[in-house]
């Protein structure tokens, strides 16, 4: 037989239980049972507890996978993303489900907010690393047979849809571990091989020669591209034929590793500038394209008895170039052991060189050479700059041509110094700056203010005040044959030749007599 009594009491006292267990809990400030938040079960401990434990995970081993799609990209902790745990705020939402826990327990929300800044940043870094550039249509063989691959979307972060979701769904994103950013195509400019097939094949077949020049050495470098790396370098550009800038990045990488003993970077091929040069090639047809060998700034260590003058005449860089790459320094101060930068070589070279003519000049021995594809053409006497008015040695090359030109100096002033008197040069050809808008270079007769010749028409010895003077029909044949970006070399005591002509001309001016 049942007995209903029994069974109730059993019941209730089972109830009772259970309350004074639940109880007990809310007596003592205990979280309830089964309670849990971002995965950490907080139930049954106090608040200092389930805080250290929440804070403890949060420091620890918690990383939200950052998503493009359903590829994980990167995993991150919260604190990188600029996501901020209130432990506080979220134990005391945990601490005041109380009776709600009861029967099946409770997942609390925790409390987040965001870092804009850190935030930010973290997204502008990101934002690099999930970039997908479009990849336009391009070529390659296969077994002998010329073949197009067709062109790719690409991709790149929507900053401000993805920190507004970020801002709008930052507790789900800790919660769920998971942050997907919001993205955008990017369209390839050309995605269709098929027009380009027969250029690229004509272009192919020739073969391709870029050759590299060094104005400073007057080196020559070449470098054959054979038919199938040539072919990986094009692709389908929106109308025409283009190099893959990457792509022939590498080749021009590799090539600077040879143009530089191991323990130097020295020259370089300018990986822009040489894209430039080869797209000119492949629009025009051409199968050979001239490269220019440029230099890297360098540093120079004081050594005893130099003086910024003598620093400039020794590394053939004008002064006050050096005194530009060194602001805030006294050159006229100097110690042992001071380290100053100095500028490119390529500053004294604006213009492209002209590979196939040099004009050396002598200071010791008062000369000029010119060369023409290696032979000599000109050879005669010159007159430079007197010792407070030297002419600086280095490398150069012709700026620009002027009939007539017109020079001052200070010793062609009255005491005043207002009053200046005015000389005339004739055939005129800049070579360098010796500051700012005031050049230096090669001329013919010079008529001063008083109507005589300067040196009496005579050269041979330093006369000038800082140019190149030649006789005049000397100074003319050389205007018209010397034109704009035709490399001067000035030679001294100080500078000693760099390039294999200069070595020759020194040779030739040692052993000459007028």
């Amino acid at each position: 037989r049942k007995h209903p009594v029994i069974i109730q009491g059993i019941i209730a006292m089972a109830l009772v239980v259970i309350i004074i267990h639940y109880a007990s809990f809310a007596l003592t400030g205990r979280i309830f049972p089964s309670v849990h938040t971002m995965g950490v079960d907080v139930g049954g401990l106090t608040t200092d507890e389930a805080q250290d434990q929440l804070r403890s995970a949060w420091e620890s081993d918690y990383n939200i996978a950052i998503l493009v799609g359903d590829e994980v990209v990167k995993t991150a902790t919260p604190q990188e993303m600029g996501l901020v745990l209130d432990v506080e705020a979220t134990i005391q939402q945990a601490q005041a489900v109380s009776f709600g826990a009861i029967p099946f327990g409770r997942e609390v929300m925790p409390v987040v907010r965001i870092e804009d800044i850190i935030a930010t940043d973290f997204l502008l870094d990101i934002q690099a690393i999930v970039r997908q550039a479009p990849t336009n249509a391009r070529f390659e063989w296969q077994n002998g047979t010329l073949t197009g691959v067709s062109g790719r979307v690409g991709r790149e972060m929507n900053y401000t849809r993805t920190i507004d979701e970020l801002n709008r769904r930052m507790v789900d994103v800790v919660v769920n571990k998971r942050f997907a950013l919001q993205m955008n195509p990017l369209l390839p400019e050309n995605d269709n091989p098929e027009p380009f097939l027969d250029d690229v094949m004509r272009i192919v077949n020739r073969p391709l020669e870029l050759r590299g020049y060094d104005p400073y050495t007057n080196q020559f470098f070449t470098w054959a591209v054979d038919r199938d790396t040539f072919t990986g370098w094009l692709m389908a550009g929106k109308n025409a034929l283009q190099l893959r800038e990457e792509t022939f990045a590498q080749f021009v990488n590799q090539v600077n590793t040879t143009l530089n003993p191991p323990d130097s970077n020295l020259r370089y091929i300018e990986p822009k500038e040489a894209t430039e040069m080869v797209n000119r090639a492949i629009a025009e047809g051409l199968s050979t394209m001239d490269l220019r060998v440029r230099y890297r700034p360098t540093v120079y260590e004081v050594q005893r008895g130099d003086t910024g003058f003598r620093i400039a005449r020794r590394t053939g860089i004008p002064f006050f170039q050096i005194k530009d790459a060194n602001s805030g320094r006294n050159l006229d101060i100097l110690s042992v052991g001071d380290v100053l930068n100095i500028p490119s070589r390529d500053i004294a070279l604006p213009y492209p060189p002209v590979p196939h003519k040099r004009i050396v000049v002598d200071l010791n021995e008062q000369e000029l050479v010119a060369f023409e594809n290696g032979q000599v053409v000109f050879q005669w006497e010159i007159s430079s700059g007197v010792k407070d008015a030297p002419t600086s040695p280095g490398i150069y090359q012709i700026l620009g041509h002027s009939e007539v030109a017109y020079g001052s100096s200070v010793t062609l002033c009255d005491v005043s110094g207002v009053s200046c008197g005015v000389w005339q040069m004739s055939w005129f050809m800049g070579i360098y700056e010796v500051i700012p808008g005031i050049v230096n270079g090669f001329h013919g007769k010079v008529v001063l203010p008083n109507g005589n010749l300067l040196g009496d028409g005579f050269v041979g010895f330093p006369y000038t005040f800082g140019c190149v003077m030649s006789n005049d029909d000397n100074a003319k044949a050389l205007y018209d044959w010397a034109e704009q970006g035709t490399i001067v070399e000035i030679i001294s005591n100080e500078f000693q030749p760099t390039s294999d002509l200069g070595q020759l001309a020194k040779q030739m001016m040692a052993t000459n007599s007028y």
